[in-house]
């Protein structure tokens, strides 16, 4: 008779390789998630904060808006939207250095690449759309107006200092050239837009290239949280002939 001698094998802890499943879990739905928010923040949508008063009372300084970067990308922009912009050329102080020891500047690198910071915003701007290629625009009429393509625009989004009639203090005339934009704040006496760069070599216009996106939202506070309106009824009738 010939006895037999089973082998027992130690059985892997259950707990242990729970653990580990989760943990792979975890950092396979990080990876995916950091790429998707850097898919969107690249191609689809970004934030950005408002460090001036030049779009007063629209935007407010330190609100933060959401930019549709698929304007104009792969939809045309509109007269009256709402844009972001990186420096046409001179028209932007050149950028501080950034302040903050290595953790915060490394979470913050962070941040930006997944489209929840916004460091750079101090490096472009935020003005409404007036002229498309080809619009011609005159400043100012008997009462004050402005005209794109011979047709008086009721500004109801402009502030005015007290007393103030004219949308503009600088009369001009100007064409947009092919691939570019005009450009102006709607707090018209506080903002050097398209009008102060007349005489840059830029002649004040932005390249539609230099065009971020379409801002569509105010995000943050949540007290100022609302749609950016771009006022149709204020650009009616504006159409080129040979449009």
């Amino acid at each position: 008779m010939t006895d037999s001698t089973e082998t027992v094998r130690p059985r892997r802890s259950t707990r242990t390789t729970g653990w580990k499943a989760l943990l792979r879990d975890v950092v396979i739905i990080f990876v995916v998630a950091v790429l998707v928010s850097f898919l969107i923040k690249t191609f689809v949508a970004r934030s950005f904060y408002i460090p001036s008063g030049s779009m007063e009372n629209t935007l407010q300084i330190n609100d933060r808006i959401i930019v549709n970067e698929l304007q104009p990308k792969v939809f045309p922009l509109q007269r009256g939207d709402v844009v972001v912009f990186k420096d046409p050329g001179g028209w932007l102080p050149p950028a501080a250095p950034r302040t903050g020891n290595p953790i915060q500047q490394g979470i913050g690198a962070v941040l930006d690449f997944v489209g929840l910071g916004a460091s750079d915003s101090d490096q472009h701007l935020v003005k409404r759309l007036i002229g498309l290629p080809g619009d011609t625009i005159t400043c100012c009429n008997a009462l004050g107006q402005m005209s794109v393509n011979g047709v008086p625009l009721k500004e109801p989004y402009v502030l005015l200092p007290a007393g103030q009639q004219a949308v503009s203090g600088k009369p001009f005339k100007v064409t947009v050239p092919a691939g570019k934009v005009w450009v102006m704040g709607d707090n018209r006496y506080n903002s050097a837009d398209s009008r102060y760069h007349m005489d840059d070599p830029t002649k004040g216009f932005v390249p539609l290239s230099d065009v971020v996106g379409r801002a569509f939202v105010i995000s943050w506070p949540v007290s100022h949280w609302s749609w950016l309106d771009n006022y149709p009824e204020t650009f009616a009738g504006t159409e080129r002939k040979d449009q």
